[in-house]
């Protein structure tokens, strides 16, 4: 079975359409020969209309948004589903699963890995796997999806087949030696085109070994590759990272019926260990909301000056709750409530008001738990009273851009001072509303479009983007969700190229 195929180059015109609800703009981009939803599909891409301008959206300012939602599935935790599903003998169950472009490529990988992967609804699947990966017929193409990608070729290191992998323009230009190094040390031949670009071609091993890493930077993506790798292994593989970074790996080694053992160092640094040729069986699991899709709500129920926002199934897991922490301590009126247990994680229901926000020197500690959330947390650091200070976040250089130059291009597009440092940054807040107005290139990164959407509904003037279609690898429903609390974002044309 095949659910999700590949575009017909030939016919590939596009449209845009739009519908009413609640009185709210609804956009929705279509491939015309096939109906398909673009988003699934097709990424970084500009789209441009019949006259061959560029289609644009404007995020207006707004006096009232309120109202509630169910947080987005995550992603990180959909896309690790998927990999310990095709690893494990059985069949196993996937609820909640993000519909999301790089979540959706994971699933085409693991297809063609072997594994059976029916779609019963929008959101559940059943994947049966045999403890076994194949040799895929092509190239495995992630995309967008940094996470897919290194976390698939973790998890094809442990078996004597051959796979390459490809990606989108973005995904091409991303760092992969930080896995190609630890993969090949336990015994996996990888050969890269482009000095540890994508393209790349792996050759997996049966007599992979296990290593002891201890990682110089804290990446959740890199310890995953290796611990997937260890899976089937000989020996113990021992990792460990100079603090925790998301566990969702660890968490799924034991849903699946592994063993893993995380302790924490007098130093505060991160000991695990795996131990080698381990059968993982079929389970079932619930994804729980994503925190990091979630934050823009958060943000936005925070600024202006008459919001009340409630969002429920948020996971808090403590790697992934920097964000809430950093918020709160800016003043940000938040509250967690409803909290119970769901497959190993606890989610609950945060409820969000209009706050006067102060600025902040975000400690260094906390930087991986909300590496995914600084572009709206620079939007909040705009409305804020005196100078936020974001030092520690190096990472961000090789995220789906250089996330550092794009949010120092995104504020100070919109009449807002900050001080680029080469690990981070520094904003001037304004102590009230920005001037806002300005055209923001995204650099076709879903959360600095999403990010600079979330600013246009409570600043001076409007705010627009050059492109949002990317915006479907995280969170198809973005826009919808937007509308329905209230926000006013409208499609236009313009003659920018980029």
């Amino acid at each position: 079975m095949s659910f999700l195929p590949e575009p017909n180059k030939e016919n590939t015109t596009l449209k845009a359409t739009q519908t009413s609800k609640r009185n709210y703009l609804h956009n929705t981009i279509i491939l015309q020969k096939h109906n398909w939803k673009i988003e699934y599909i097709i990424n970084s891409l500009t789209c441009y209309n019949s006259n061959g301008k560029t289609v644009i959206f404007t995020s207006y300012p707004v006096t009232k948004m309120q109202g509630e939602l169910i947080a987005p599935s995550d992603k990180s935790c959909s896309h690790r589903a998927f990999i310990f599903a095709a690893l494990a003998n059985g069949k196993s169950k996937l609820s909640g699963v993000l519909d999301g472009q790089d979540v959706l490529r994971t699933a085409k990988a693991i297809e063609k890995l072997g594994a059976i992967v029916e779609k019963c609804d929008r959101r559940e699947w059943i994947v049966k796997g045999n403890g076994l990966l194949q040799e895929p017929k092509d190239t495995l193409d992630f995309g967008n999806s940094g996470t897919g990608c290194r976390l698939t070729l973790g998890a094809i290191a442990g078996f004597p087949i051959a796979a390459s992998a490809t990606g989108d323009e973005s995904l091409r230009s991303r760092p992969m030696n930080r896995i190609i190094g630890p993969l090949s040390k336990m015994g996996a031949s990888i050969r890269s085109r482009n000095l540890g670009l994508l393209p790349l071609t792996i050759e997996g091993s049966d007599s992979l070994s296990g290593i002891n890493h201890k990682s110089k930077i804290a990446s959740a993506q890199v310890k995953s590759a290796i611990l997937l790798a260890g899976l089937n292994a000989d020996g113990e593989t021992n990792i460990e990272e100079p603090q925790l970074t998301r566990d969702h790996t660890e968490r799924m080694v034991l849903a699946f019926g592994g063993v893993i053992n995380s302790t924490v160092n007098p130093d505060e640094s991160i000991r695990i260990r795996l131990p080698g040729r381990q059968s993982l069986y079929g389970t079932e699991v619930s994804i729980p909301g994503d925190p990091s899709s979630v934050a823009f709500f958060i943000a936005c129920g925070l600024l202006g000056n008459s919001r009340k926002i409630e969002i429920s199934n948020v996971m808090l897991n403590p790697t992934r709750c920097g964000f809430i922490e950093i918020a709160k301590q800016m003043g940000g009126n938040i509250k967690i409530v409803s909290e119970q247990a769901l497959c190993g994680e606890t989610v609950g229901t945060i409820l969000v008001k209009s706050s006067q926000l102060k600025s902040i020197k975000v400690p260094e500690t906390i930087v991986s738990s909300m590496i995914d959330e600084f572009p709206i947390l620079a939007i909040l650091a705009s409305f804020a009273k005196g100078e936020t200070f974001v030092t520690g976040a190096r990472e961000l250089r090789v995220k789906e851009c250089d996330r550092i130059l794009a949010i120092v291009t995104m504020l100070r597009a919109n009449g807002i001072e900050i001080e680029e440092q080469e690990d981070g940054f520094i904003i001037q807040g304004c102590n009230g509303t920005p001037k806002g107005g300005g055209y923001v290139e995204t650099f076709r990164d879903h959360r600095i479009a999403m990010s600079a959407l979330i600013l246009g509904t409570a600043t001076q003037n409007p705010v627009t983007v050059d492109n949002i279609s990317m915006i479907a690898t995280s969170y198809p429903n973005f826009i919808r969700d937007l509308a329905d609390l209230g926000a006013s974002v409208k499609e236009g044309t313009s003659d920018h190229r980029h």
